[in-house]
């Protein structure tokens, strides 16, 4: 059986060709929103945050074999607990790791474009230039930019995801609900424009989350609204085995385990 982080949109694709390989997969994903985790009759998900101590207890009960960690490039706690757990029981932790925007890669960025290597460095951007400010960094670091926001007199807006948790987080750090854009994505280009436009939006805070994670789409909107973007770089790469593409994981598994048993 193959532990398998998920919570992305990469999830389905990367169970369905682990399962398909013919390896059991027991996806589990930290929260319980919907997202498609794959169809296959060797596929099942399980939901609720892990930590170190969970994560063993689980992987014993299932019998887990090999920890596939695809949580989302940013999600720091997780990439640690699954190294912890699969260290501490003596199994291999595979890593998928989504590749990284093209504006991050390219030799130069757009003028109104700044990079931030951390949530307080990007508030303290996001706001030296004033407000509106959209953020589209999730609901776990929302009190660097609160602060910030607050100090400036400058209005915050934030898309998060529309469940219980990411709506409880923004109002708990002061955000009103008519500044809270709860929704999931994909968001096409026309989609941010129309809430760059709703809110009169001047700059707009996103991680590097790639392709798969809409960072295009957002910069793009953002040039288009003449509206400067604050991109916060990822946390330092984990130094474990990690793969830039789905196949390359499937074949890296093979290789080094029995299917029969997993």
């Amino acid at each position: 059986m193959i532990l398998l982080l998920g919570g992305t949109s990469e999830t389905a694709p990367l169970a369905t060709a682990l399962a398909e390989a013919g390896y059991d997969v027991l996806v589990s994903t930290a929260t319980e929103v919907a997202l498609d985790v794959g169809r296959h009759p060797r596929i099942r998900r399980r939901m609720g945050r892990l930590d170190v101590q969970a994560m063993i207890a689980l992987a014993r009960q299932e019998h887990i074999q090999v920890v596939v960690d695809a949580a989302h490039p940013y999600a720091t706690a997780a990439h640690t607990t699954a190294d912890e757990a699969a260290r501490a029981l003596g199994i291999p932790c595979l890593t998928f790791l989504r590749p990284a925007g093209l504006v991050v890669q390219a030799s130069g960025l757009h003028a109104a474009v700044a990079c931030a290597a951390t949530h307080d460095e990007a508030a303290r951007l996001a706001c030296a230039a004033g407000g509106p400010i959209l953020l589209t960094t999730g609901s776990r670091n929302l009190a660097p930019y609160v602060s910030e926001a607050q100090r400036r007199g400058l209005t915050l807006v934030a898309r998060v995801l529309p469940e219980g948790e990411s709506l409880a987080a923004c109002r708990a750090a002061g955000i009103p609900d008519e500044r809270i854009v709860a929704a999931r994505g994909p968001f096409s280009i026309e989609d941010n424009r129309a809430v760059i436009r709703k809110f009169g939006i001047r700059t707009l805070v996103t991680k590097d989350s790639g392709d798969a994670g809409g960072c295009p789409e957002k910069i793009e909107a953002a040039r288009l609204e003449h509206c400067r973007v604050i991109l916060v770089r990822r946390p330092p790469a984990r130094a474990r085995e990690a793969f830039a593409s789905i196949p390359e994981l499937v074949e890296a598994l093979k290789g080094r385990t029995d299917q029969a048993q997993l």
